[in-house]
């Protein structure tokens, strides 16, 4: 798999990696077995990057992604904190810093965690010199080797990058979330930040197996936050109206390229966006890895789909999200 450098933190990641909220909770049940499964699936395939956070299961997300780290050495694991607590900027703090990173490196059975991301976070703890000040300091004591920032909006992540500490941003990024291509895109790729793509697949919508008929379970975060009930909107689906997407998914169906799947054709977009270090598709089972982990050896897409796809994006997607996010 072809790999790019993870902006400061100064190491090279395959460009598909492997996002592990699945594997923790709010994605209908996967047992044990089975996540172990699609993370053995996913490193045969050529991931190297895997991305998790504390809340994903209360722990078993990062549990599970520590103990296949263990026995997998050379893979870059990047957690979250932040969201354990109620969301005010009050609560970050140097004190809840080390509470939270001490909980992640038990869970993950490291000294030093790879990369720590703050997990959306209120606005105004972007601005926070107290924030970096302590970031900085956990990197000094080697509890942490680099830290990034996961945001809901293009300002928040424009503010993240302009701080010199800063590692990577984590931002949705898909074919129904173009915002990020105008500035946030060009303004990491000047800076040297690496981009995480997350979502990339608007939840599964595009990945093409839903239509009108589909449900969820009820633990699935996809039947319980389409309006927000449980966290930010834009985390389901990209905050895109599941009608308006099933619609979407069917006007670019015609720009997959023959031999691909929708879903590696979305993945295949993003990668094709310049400043992307890494996308980190989820899985559910070790067929849904390999199968997003492929679309790495897709050449780039035809220079005509880029219009094709804002196409359908100014049509359909951006009066919905384009100035929310």
């Amino acid at each position: 798999m072809e790999e790019r450098v993870l902006g400061r933190t100064g190491r090279k990641v395959g460009v598909v990696g492997l996002g592990a909220w699945q594997l923790g909770a709010d994605w209908g049940a996967v047992s044990e077995d089975d996540a172990f499964a699609t993370l053995r699936a996913a490193v045969e395939s050529g991931v190297t990057f895997i991305d998790t956070a504390d809340v994903y299961g209360d722990g078993r997300s990062e549990q599970i992604v520590g103990r296949f780290a263990r026995e997998h050495p050379g893979l870059t694991v990047a957690t979250k904190m932040g969201r354990r607590l109620e969301q005010v900027p009050e609560n970050y703090v140097m004190a809840n810093f080390r509470a939270w990173n001490e909980r992640s490196r038990r869970n993950l059975g490291v000294d030093t965690l790879d990369l720590v991301q703050l997990h959306c976070p209120p606005t105004p703890v972007y601005s926070s010199d107290a924030v970096y000040d302590a970031l900085d300091t956990l990197v000094a004591e080697e509890r942490i080797a680099a830290y990034g920032v996961s945001v809901e909006t293009c300002e928040e992540a424009l503010t993240a990058i302009a701080r010199p500490g800063v590692a990577t941003v984590q931002i949705i990024l898909n074919a129904f979330r173009l915002k990020p291509l105008e500035r946030v895109l060009p303004a990491a790729r000047a800076a040297g930040v690496g981009v995480i793509a997350r979502v990339p697949l608007a939840s599964g919508l595009l990945s093409g197996r839903y239509d009108e008929r589909t449900t969820f379970a009820p633990d699935d975060h996809r039947a319980f936050n389409r309006r927000g009930e449980a966290f930010d909107v834009g985390e389901t689906f990209s905050g895109v109206d599941f009608a308006t997407g099933l619609e979407a998914v069917r006007r670019l169906s015609p720009l997959v390229p023959e031999g691909a799947t929708m879903a590696q054709f979305a993945l295949r977009w993003i990668l094709d966006q310049p400043g992307v270090s890494v996308v980190i598709p989820g899985a559910r089972n070790p067929g849904q890895a390999t199968a997003n982990a492929t679309a790495a050896n897709l050449p780039p897409l035809p220079e005509a789909t880029a219009e094709a796809v804002r196409e359908v994006y100014d049509t359909l997607i951006r009066p919905q999200v384009h100035d929310r996010w």
